[in-house]
């Protein structure tokens, strides 16, 4: 971690002393993955405060091909009102010990890619060829164009073709956004990849940057790729909505890589409109997304978003994103979600469902965090080689009562041996870190989603914490191999 000078004080002690104090033992420091940003003299993308050096939203994929090659991706200098300067890359091939020079991917001006201002939604995945496949949501802050892109890597992550358009609704009056995409190769079919993202209709502004969700029509939107990125097939409605006020958003496929079957998860949001009143859904495709199922609802997603327990200030998370897996080798259904059902809807935990049968049918929901009396939030979920689940999540457990000065935030693994039934083997990962000084992006922030992989039978974490009191290096990305 880049350095912290420990300026916060707590009754006159280090905020670092304070903090250690509560801090159980465990495994090896995580990797620092992120470094000084490329974009720093980029002036494009106003107006708003931007957060030089701030890095938020990682995600991961690792290479089928190559299972030490591992390519992790960001939002680089965060925005307050939405989007960053441009979205990073960095590849490993030692299953994240060690990291190559980090590449700016090709999908905004700070990046030299396109002419959008911003970039955001970084997402990754890799073929079973190695070919890598990033997409992102590029979009302007001076007008509403914006559009889906997407660029391949052929080398592991070390080079990015120019970028491919999926989608792009660049009139200055549109009344289209195109929002929260993310890309899925398929784990057998080397060449194939599926995008998916919900998009937008509002009569003026740009949506994202407001992020009023339940006020728009969302349809979710598709397409795939069969020649390893160079082109994409037109998009097409596979969610649609009559009448308005309705929409999806967290699209993400997963895929059943014995039978070829395509799952879309999602939060499904019909009136009434309260982030408490979402639903947990998805839809499959057996033929390789031409044709899909009406959506079937999972669960409610209880969500009463996260707050300080000491003072009330917002935390902005991935409170409506609920996040699937897959079992690679059964093809047992995972998705997991914040949830606030667990403690009579006080703050949100971390529930989970599964489903052995395709999706016909799903456990009730269980807690997967340990209860602390206070909120544990942005789950990320994988299934190793194994069978063994994973979930990651960050809680406030270290936050002493009355504290209303620091907002200690740890983040933690922990492990399923019985297909989900009961998580134990609770990880420390990395914490505590002062949540207060990451940007604030309606909230403090950190990423609406985590990374996290498996590499055969282990579990590398890819995760964004913070640097405590540091206001000019707020934030980097770490991996835990």
């Amino acid at each position: 971690m880049r350095c912290d000078k420990n300026r916060v004080l707590l009754s006159g002690i280090p905020l670092a002393v304070v903090l250690a104090t509560f801090i159980p033992t465990s495994q090896a420091a995580p990797v620092l993955v992120s470094g000084p940003s490329p974009f720093a003299a980029c002036t494009t993308g106003g107006p708003g405060t931007n957060y030089v050096n701030a890095e938020v939203e990682p995600w991961i994929a690792t290479n089928p091909s190559n299972p030490s090659n591992l390519i992790g991706v960001w939002q680089q200098d965060r925005w307050n009102n939405g989007g960053a300067h441009g979205l990073v890359a960095r590849p490993s091939f030692d299953g994240g010990f060690t990291w190559s020079t980090p590449v700016a991917l090709p999908f905004s001006a700070c990046a030299g890619g396109t002419g959008y201002e911003r970039a955001s939604d970084p997402w990754v995945s890799i073929g079973p060829d190695g070919t890598a496949y990033a997409v992102s949501i590029s979009f302007n802050q001076s007008n509403n164009s914006n559009a889906v892109l997407a660029s391949v890597s052929k080398d592991g992550g070390l080079t990015w073709a120019p970028p491919r358009t999926i989608i792009a609704n660049n009139e200055p009056s549109s009344q289209f956004f195109n929002d929260k995409e993310s890309v899925t190769a398929n784990p057998v079919r080397a060449g194939v990849a599926y995008a998916v993202w919900d998009r937008l209709e509002t009569p003026n502004g740009n949506p994202y940057a407001s992020r009023h969700t339940a006020a728009f029509r969302g349809p979710a939107l598709f397409s795939k790729t069969i020649d390893g990125g160079q082109t994409w097939s037109a998009p097409s409605v596979i969610v649609s909505f009559v009448p308005s006020h309705r929409q999806t958003i967290g699209n993400q496929i997963v895929v059943d890589s014995k039978h070829g079957t395509l799952y879309d998860f999602f939060n499904l949001i019909i009136p009434p409109f309260s982030k408490a009143a979402g639903r947990v859904a998805f839809i499959k495709s057996t033929d390789d997304g031409a044709t899909w199922t009406a959506p079937k609802v999972i669960s409610g997603l209880q969500t009463v978003s996260v707050f300080d327990p000491n003072t009330g200030e917002e935390v902005r998370s991935g409170d409506i994103i609920p996040e699937p897996a897959i079992d690679p080798k059964s093809g047992q259904l995972y998705v997991v979600w914040q949830d606030s059902r667990f403690n009579g809807g006080q703050y949100d935990e971390i529930a989970l469902s599964t489903s052995s049968d395709g999706g016909a049918t799903w456990s009730a929901p269980i807690r997967v965090n340990t209860p602390t009396g206070g909120p544990a939030f942005n789950p990320s979920i994988i299934v190793n080689s194994s069978g063994t689940v994973a979930v990651t999540y960050y809680d406030f457990r270290n936050l002493a009562a009355g504290n209303t000065t620091t907002l200690p935030t740890d983040i933690w693994q922990t492990t399923s041996a019985d297909n989900g039934t009961t998580f134990a083997n609770e990880i420390h990962l990395a914490g505590a870190f002062d949540l207060k000084t990451a940007p604030d992006a309606e909230g403090f922030f950190v990423g609406d989603y985590q990374g996290l992989v498996a590499i055969g039978s282990t579990f590398v974490p890819f995760f964004v914490q913070t640097n405590s009191a540091n206001l000019s290096n707020r934030t980097d990305v770490f991996a835990q191999p």
